[in-house]
């Protein structure tokens, strides 16, 4: 029956913008497992049934992202998964999706420096849940004025590093004219204890009054310096070299005509 065989350990959620996997230990062999999760107000949902893996995409049973759930994840073997014995199982922690999910890096669409102004325009990160027309809802569709932004910025090559925060989706910023800046954008929900920064965006920088060297490094004209020698050097070398094995040529051309006269 179901009492020598050994229940999960080392239970984890693992979730990035509410796409939530659970993950435990050890790999199965001569049974199975079947995840069940339980909320505190809603019905039990199996997930992975008879699996022999050891990870569970459970995302659309935590569609109540404020509910409080836990997984049982059972240890079973198929032919004894109708009789009535209760399979062995662990229990994992308590995971609240709302409170618990991390929030992922912002996608930087546009950004520009013209004068004195910083302009950086973002999108929010897309959760695997969807509205009734088929679009994927944003973090910013579920937290809603629970969720704000941070844009870090600073002087290029500066280690001086200052940040402003929105709720929108754009900053405007005052920076120094002529100057290149680097930024990036996280979000936040302050409201959290734990997980309160989300994963930051790539890092970007303006290039305004950047010119080619600080733009490519002194390597690259190195090379250039190398290839403009080179076809100096060609452009000189070439011509006499054609004038040479021309003379050589008619040179050549008069003998062979002296040679078919003196015979």
């Amino acid at each position: 029956g179901y009492k020598d065989l050994p229940t999960a350990v080392n239970i984890t959620w693992s979730s990035i913008n509410f796409k939530t996997i659970l993950q435990w230990q050890p790999k199965p062999s001569g049974y199975f497992y079947t995840v069940e999760i339980h909320g505190r107000t809603s019905d039990v949902k199996r997930k992975c049934i008879l699996t022999s893996e050891t990870e569970c995409d459970v995302t659309d049973a935590l569609r109540n992202v404020k509910e409080t759930y836990t997984a049982h994840v059972l240890s079973v073997k198929p032919a004894e998964m109708d009789n009535f014995e209760e399979p062995p199982f662990a229990v994992s922690e308590k995971f609240t999706p709302y409170s618990q999910t991390v929030i992922g890096k912002p996608e930087i669409k546009d950004y520009s420096q013209k004068g004195s102004k910083l302009n950086v325009v973002f999108k929010d990160p897309l959760t695997p849940y969807i509205f009734p027309n088929g679009s994927f809802q944003s973090i910013q569709d579920i937290f809603q004025h629970d969720l704000e932004y941070k844009l870090y910025y600073w002087k290029d090559q500066s280690s001086g590093k200052k940040d402003v925060t929105t709720k929108s989706h754009n900053f405007e910023v005052s920076v120094d004219s002529g100057k290149n800046y680097c930024f990036y954008v996280q979000g936040i929900i302050p409201s959290r204890r734990e997980n309160r920064n989300g994963q930051e965006s790539m890092v970007l920088c303006t290039s305004v009054g950047r010119n080619i060297l600080d733009e490519y490094g002194t390597e690259v004209f190195i090379i250039l310096a190398v290839i403009a020698f080179a076809v100096i050097t060609l452009a000189i070398v070439l011509p006499v070299v054609l004038c040479k094995r021309k003379k050589a040529k008619k040179a050549r051309a008069v003998r062979e005509k002296e040679l078919l006269n003196g015979v």
